[in-house]
């Protein structure tokens, strides 16, 4: 179950896939959540994939492939069915196993990984869908208890000095280098675990958005144990 003890405001949880493709975002609610108590032996499958980088994505033909015990194959029927229903939806959904993600540390003022608080942009309608079948799961954050790192004064400071330009283009570069999407959580912030198996909508920063874009990270991973994410 998701705790909802200090983020009921942003998140709204739904029983099925067409509440949680269908159910419009309002007001401060920015996340939908199919919780799902999910059957299967997911570890399994990452058992039987050999993973030489640090991620890899895998297709429905690789999980087809795998020779998986009735366990191991409950669980890639959900797999598979997820990736359906998503793609019949309209998405493009993509299953990664992750080793770790590649840390991003150019930039002196902040690192602009995934393992950092950002939200989501895109230049059409869409929404970010994900859900973690196996290995330790991402956080949400309320944005009352997130404020961008481009406002705060210091690291704003820092920002000046590695822009090298005129004045009237620093906003631009805090966009192209993708710094205006990242967030400081506050003193005594909680965050959401999303937790294993649910199904999660989170609301992008788009031109037709009615919300706030929805802020969250990757967890840092559980030693010797990978992840299995869909992410779409």
């Amino acid at each position: 179950m998701v705790d909802l003890s200090h983020a009921e405001n942003q998140i709204r949880c739904v029983k099925n896939f067409q509440e949680l493709v269908n159910t419009p975002f309002k007001d401060e609610v920015n996340a939908l959540c199919w919780t799902r108590e999910l059957i299967g032996d997911f570890s399994e499958i990452i058992e039987k994939i050999s993973l030489d980088e640090n991620m890899a994505e895998i297709d429905q033909d690789e999980l087809l492939g795998l020779d998986l015990s009735a366990q191991g194959q409950l669980a890639r029927d959900i797999l598979l069915n997820d990736m359906k229903v998503l793609t019949a939806h309209g998405g493009s959904p993509i299953l990664n196993m992750i080793k770790y993600y590649e840390r991003d540390d150019a930039y002196p003022p902040f690192p602009t990984d995934v393992y950092s608080y950002h939200v989501d942009r895109s230049p059409i309608p869409v929404d970010t869908f994900l859900c973690t079948y196996y290995g330790a799961a991402s956080e949400i954050m309320a944005n009352a208890q997130a404020e961008q790192k481009i406002l705060v004064p210091e690291i704003r400071a820092e920002l000046k000095k590695l822009y090298d330009g005129v004045d009237e283009g620093f906003e631009s570069f805090l966009t192209e280098f993708f710094f205006d999407l990242h967030y400081q959580v506050k003193p005594n912030a909680q965050p959401t675990n999303l937790g294993v198996g649910n199904l999660w909508r989170l609301a992008v920063d788009h031109p037709e958005s009615l919300v706030q874009p929805c802020v969250h990270r990757a967890p840092v991973e559980k030693k010797g144990e990978h992840r299995l994410l869909l992410i779409c």
